[in-house]
């Protein structure tokens, strides 16, 4: 299933924003210079000295900034810098140059003075905002994107960032407003309607992410449009509408991904003979997956009746192995999945039990400390949640679902600044 949402870099033009070369703009000392004579401005046909060899070591700098010779642009910035202190775009290609150096914290005060030397910017602010993100000022960040779209309530940039800032920091319902706006200024926009759909889909908005999908369909046919298109008739029950869009998906983009849903949407209802045909069929092209291995192996034995006998077998596989890690999770797992929507306090207390009961046999096993999370998760505990994701990166610190995991376990404890460092590394 598609699980690109809150994890989307935020796309700023303003942050690859060149700082215009018609100087007469932004230079006016360059190419004129104003001066008072009997209460009328004039224009003097000479520059004041020194503006000639100021407009070349910017163009300079520019040229140097364009080529990714940011060293070089630097050098020329610590001399414009003190010759033209209250200048707009020296301030604002000194901040875009450290951001490019990756040195935030050096841009920020650059990049903050050039907002408050050309306030009505919204390039500008986007370019702070970002920056700000960067060192995890959340607060400020959203102030300036606000101010972006109050400066240029109908550019699609503007709405676009903000909503995609409020995706990032869980804010889904939030985001909703700015990302549909953008959609109508750019009914083009690809990514923008994605992930305004996707936004839906978690929302639980399932007619209304069904129609955003439908127009984006008709603009570009990409497997993972239908891939979303069959997790909204999953989630609305329409399940061979479902099977259709997965396959449909496969079909445009046989990857790995594309192949496991399909066929997992077959035998989630049973549809056992079509499933083992997609398996059989993605395990040819990847005969190296795992998670296509083990959809073959499920669809081969799955059965209620099975099901019961695969647990009771897990349960004597504790007995004989008691100090093997694996079989308290597992028959853990096995429990767990069967009434994982019931939330009945007995059976959830005998999985929680199971699985620290794993732990304590493997203090390395990072799933047992995953699933531990999720069933914190599931009763909304999610302090002790982020301390069993936080413990399965220590054992495995590339584990992506735990970084996803844990970042959404932080949004809803209100810790936004380290939420968004996990969706980073995400």
């Amino acid at each position: 299933m598609p699980k690109r949402l809150g994890l989307l870099l935020i796309s700023l033009s303003a942050t690859f924003l060149l700082v215009s070369t018609a100087l007469g703009a932004f230079f006016p000392a360059a190419n004129a210079y104003l001066v008072e004579s009997g209460g009328q401005d004039r224009v003097s046909k000479q520059p004041p000295p020194g503006a000639e060899e100021i407009k070349r070591r910017f163009l300079k700098a520019v040229a140097a900034y364009r080529e990714q010779r940011y060293a070089e642009a630097l050098e020329e910035l610590e001399w414009l810098l003190p010759r033209s202190p209250e200048s707009f775009d020296v301030n604002e290609l000194a901040g875009l140059v450290y951001v490019a150096l990756s040195q935030d914290n050096k841009a920020n005060p650059y990049l903050a003075k050039g907002v408050r030397l050309n306030p009505r910017s919204a390039p500008a602010r986007t370019t702070l905002a970002t920056n700000l993100m960067s060192l995890h000022r959340t607060n400020e960040a959203e102030a300036q994107f606000q101010k972006a779209v109050e400066l240029e309530p109908d550019s699609y940039d503007a709405n676009h960032n903000l909503g995609e800032y409020y995706v990032q920091m869980g804010r889904l319902a939030e985001s909703i407003p700015y990302l549909r706006h953008s959609q109508q200024i750019k009914p083009t926009a690809y990514n923008n309607g994605y992930d305004l759909a996707l936004a839906l889909v978690h929302l639980g908005r399932i007619d209304e992410a069904r129609l955003q999908l439908q127009k984006l369909l008709k603009l570009q046919d990409t497997g993972e449009l239908h891939s979303l298109l069959g997790e909204v008739e999953e989630k609305a029950k329409n399940y061979v509408a479902a099977a259709r869009q997965y396959e449909l998906s496969a079909r445009l983009d046989p990857s790995e991904s594309n192949i496991f849903n399909w066929g997992a949407e077959l035998l989630l209802h049973q549809t056992l003979e079509p499933a083992i045909a997609v398996f059989k069929a993605g395990l040819e092209r990847y005969p190296q997956s795992i998670r296509l291995y083990i959809g073959l192996g499920i669809a081969y034995s799955v059965s209620p009746t099975m099901a019961d006998q695969v647990r009771a077998h897990l349960r004597r596989f504790m007995k004989l192995a008691p100090r093997d890690a694996s079989a308290p999770y597992y028959y853990a797992m096995s429990l767990w999945q069967r009434d994982r929507g019931q939330q009945d306090p007995e059976r959830l207390a005998e999985v929680e039990s199971l699985l620290e009961s794993a732990i304590r046999l493997d203090p390395q096993y990072t799933d047992a400390y995953l699933e531990l999370g999720l069933l914190y998760a599931s009763q909304h505990n999610y302090g002790a949640a982020i301390d069993q994701y936080r413990q399965a990166l220590k054992t495995n610190s590339s584990l992506a679902d735990a970084h996803y995991r844990l970042g959404q376990a932080l949004v809803r404890m209100g810790d936004t600044a380290h939420a968004q460092q996990e969706f980073a590394v995400f």
